[in-house]
């Protein structure tokens, strides 16, 4: 038996360095940190999706298109099914986008952005061009522009609205930048149910673009993982090339599918997450010490005076899990989930007791 085997010894260069994700897990607090619905799914559309899973479901794979869930989100969209492809959750997309498109050559992000977007490169053997967001976190588009148009770049993501900055990037200046590069132009609408405008529109006029979409924030499926893009058919067909065969199971396609059948139960909760957004801004406005950012989706970026390892640990102490941002480009900056009423009260109490002991 070879008992000296090194794993490693075998793993490209590049991924040694690469850490595994690994987010905090604290059952017992307020969870504020990975930009969740905080409301409870309806009990109702619950029965709907379980009324409709049979044992058969369970028994075959799924099927490998989800024609039933494309159609939904072809009358939610207004895109045709064969311009929809599906997927484990966006990221699983993503992944997928890399692999395709960005294997061995360049891509670009706009930092402070969305970190799986490095991740995913990186596993693809792709090269990360950065350029970086202005002082109030919108996209430097003349700069982005002049790096998109380079022979060397085959992809170009612009999350939007921005995770973790909130910031929204208005379409007229996303369609000037698909007009001037040959590179696939990924939007990311994780969270455009919140707020900014969709780029939906733009795909008839440049089959160079992918939408991205979620089902995790605004629909409240974070736990069965199902994502989707809207894409020129060519950019389709070279995706399927590279999707896993059965990727997304039936009891996703089937919830996914009834939601698309209830969105007015998850409008109200997008209004309540609205409304709560405005609540949770004005309270962290009003404390002393704190910047808090504008937003256009379901977090709120904040600046403290104090260390943002101190004001999160804190947070933590006092039972409130929220997301410490700390780094070059982010300096002192921590981010905070929408939740419900009473959760976005108790953090701002929370928050003012870990300020008020900063000495």
């Amino acid at each position: 038996m070879n008992t000296f085997f090194d794993a490693s010894s075998l793993v490209r260069g590049e991924l040694k360095t690469l850490a595994p994700y690994d987010a905090p897990y604290f059952p017992e607090a307020v969870k504020l940190d990975a930009n969740e619905n905080p409301y409870g799914f309806p009990p109702g559309v619950l029965r709907k999706i379980f009324s409709e899973i049979g044992s058969r479901d369970f028994a075959r794979y799924p099927d490998p298109r989800a024609e039933r869930l494309r159609e939904s989100l072809a009358d939610y969209t207004g895109v045709a099914p064969e311009n929809i492809m599906v997927g484990n959750g966006s990221d699983e997309l993503i992944l997928n986008i890399m692999l395709t498109f960005g294997a061995g050559a360049e891509y670009v992000v706009t930092p402070p952005t969305f970190s799986m977007y490095g991740v995913y490169g990186l596993v693809a053997s792709a090269s990360r061009v950065e350029v970086p967001r202005l002082a109030d976190f919108s996209v430097d588009m003349e700069s982005l522009k002049r790096v998109a148009g380079s022979r060397g770049v085959k992809v170009v993501i612009i999350c939007n609205p921005n995770n973790p900055t909130g910031t929204a990037t208005p379409p007229d200046e996303i369609e000037g930048l698909l007009a001037g590069t040959n590179a696939v132009v990924v939007v990311d609408e994780a969270y455009v149910e919140f707020g900014g405008e969709t780029c939906i529109p733009l795909l008839a006029r440049h089959p160079n673009l992918i939408v991205l979409r979620t089902f995790s924030k605004a629909f409240g499926l974070a736990g069965l993982r199902v994502g989707y893009l809207l894409a020129g058919r060519s950019v389709v067909r070279e995706l399927l090339k590279v999707k896993q065969p059965y990727n997304l199971n039936a009891f996703s396609q089937t919830a996914a599918r009834v939601v698309m059948e209830n969105l007015p139960l998850f409008r109200e909760r997008i209004e309540k997450i609205l409304a709560e957004r405005e609540r949770l801004f004005s309270g962290l406005s009003g404390l002393p010490g704190v910047e808090a950012f504008p937003t256009r989706a379901n977090f709120i970026l904040f600046r403290t005076a104090l260390p943002a390892k101190q004001v999160y640990g804190g947070l933590l102490e006092r039972g409130v899990l929220i997301r410490n941002l700390d780094g070059p480009m982010l300096r002192r900056c921590l981010r905070v989930t929408v939740g419900t009423a009473g959760e976005n009260g108790l953090f701002l109490e929370r928050l003012r007791g870990v300020l008020a002991d900063r000495n």
